[in-house]
């Protein structure tokens, strides 16, 4: 059922019970190989299915019921299954399962009891292709991918390892995917294979394999090529005298160790809380600014009240100007109490960022858990600020009537402190729910390693 297009091949289509697969014609002859996969897996429905597999074997497979491949083969296959058949909330998920030709595939338990190494990973209706990379060296074969949520194209992350394996010296690639009960759409964009080589070893090419017309070809691209180099050689030399008799750098190429391609667990969880405090550092630089451009608003306020109190004291003289200048200068304490205790907020978020700075350097298991107690301190001093100035209202407020405030020029508008209150009081729960939210959202990314 596959459909081949320009641009990618639709292995199955969003219909029930489909099945298609894409294999290479020839053998691969490398020792130790390398794969980039790019695909996709969209769908209407919240669940899917089957899903997609990625292979190499020694034969050619037919068409049969692991995910649109024969039941049976001698290689290894990396199945990416979206469909929950043994009810176990572990889907959509990515196995790696080897076979000797023997062996059938366990669909009831989603192939848990074969599988060598598997993570749980969401791939289905992402905003980007979904990206896998594949490698086999000295025996171990690791799985890498790129969730989709990033165009970056190497943002991969470690899903399994599996060492001591023994492949076929030569077999095929190949591609396939299936669908049941539930359907998807399953596409592949890119199949890119590479071959790896121990350093120090020469590459073994089978040119006898490659046409006349193609040697000519590349032979032909290659002359134009170091003619290109040569001159820019030139130019290079003629610009930059001074460089010359100096010997050059030559870029060198070297294969990494598997240990090398992944992080481990604690590598990981600290890369995680340095990107949690990074968010955070971010977040309480955004309160900070708000903080200001309140502070700024209260200050233009009691300047307007200021230049009111001056403007009644000489228009209306007498018991009624009297009056309404204690309630002014009532009003202009409590804007001063205001304003005091917002400075001692943004101190103590300057403080935070100062620690979080500080925090953020390597060797910082202590400075992790000194920002955790800082934000248990800013929180309690936030309910205190919250309460003292509740209180403080209350205490100037007359029990008979409500302090108004004055009539003043119509540019600088008249900013309730109870709705100043209650904006600090909405600011500091989303603050605190965000902090809440990003643990549980750490933690529950963590519980897969």
């Amino acid at each position: 059922d596959a459909i081949p297009s320009a641009d990618q091949i639709r292995i199955t289509t969003s219909l029930k019970s489909q099945r298609g697969s894409v294999w290479t014609k020839n053998k691969s002859i490398f020792e130790y190989w390398e794969v980039e996969v790019t695909f996709r897996v969209t769908g209407r429905g919240r669940i899917g299915a089957d899903g997609l597999a990625i292979w190499f074997t020694e034969e050619q497979g037919l068409e049969g019921p692991v995910f649109g491949a024969a039941d049976k083969w001698n290689g290894v296959g990396i199945f990416f299954d979206s469909f929950d058949n043994d009810g176990k909330k572990n889907n959509p998920g990515v196995i790696v399962v080897g076979n000797n030709g023997k062996l059938l595939y366990d669909h009831q338990n989603d192939g848990s009891t074969q599988a060598l190494a598997s993570c749980q990973r969401d791939f289905r209706n992402k905003p980007y292709p979904v990206r896998v990379k594949i490698t086999y060296y000295q025996k171990t074969l690791t799985v890498l991918i790129n969730n989709g949520f990033t165009p970056d194209k190497e943002d991969y992350e470690f899903c399994a390892k599996v060492e001591d394996m023994v492949l076929p010296s030569q077999g095929y690639f190949a591609v396939s995917a299936a669908t049941g009960g539930l359907a998807d759409d399953h596409d592949v964009l890119s199949f890119l294979t590479f071959q790896l080589t121990e350093p120090g070893k020469e590459t073994l090419y089978r040119s006898a394999e490659i046409p006349q017309k193609d040697k000519e070809k590349y032979q032909e691209e290659f002359e134009h090529f170091q003619q290109e180099l040569d001159k820019k050689k030139e130019e290079f030399q003629k610009e930059h005298p001074d460089v010359q008799g100096q010997p050059g750098k030559t870029t060198c190429a070297f294969f990494l160790s598997a240990d090398d391609l992944f992080e481990t667990v604690s590598d990981r969880e600290l890369r995680q809380i340095f990107e949690g405090q990074n968010r955070i550092h971010l977040e309480i630089k955004q309160l900070n600014r708000q903080l200001d451009m309140i502070l700024d608003e209260q200050r233009r306020y009691v300047s307007a009240v200021t230049d009111e109190i001056a403007k009644r004291g000489t228009g209306f003289p007498g018991q009624q100007g009297q009056v309404s200048q204690q309630e002014i200068e009532t009003v202009v304490k409590t804007q001063e109490e205001v304003i005091r205790q917002v400075n001692e907020i943004r101190n103590s978020m300057a403080d935070t960022l100062r620690l979080i700075s500080g925090a953020q350097h390597p060797g910082s298991a202590a400075g992790v858990y000194e920002t955790t107690q800082h934000f248990n301190d800013i929180k309690e001093h936030l309910h205190v600020v919250k309460r003292d100035i509740e209180h403080l209202v209350q205490r100037n407020m007359p029990s008979s009537e409500k302090l108004k405030c004055p009539d003043l020029p119509p540019f600088p508008s008249c900013l309730s402190t109870m709705h100043f209150f209650i904006f600090v009081a909405a600011q500091t729960v989303l603050f605190i729910g965000y902090i809440m939210y990003r643990s549980q959202q750490e933690a529950a990314a963590k519980k897969f390693f």
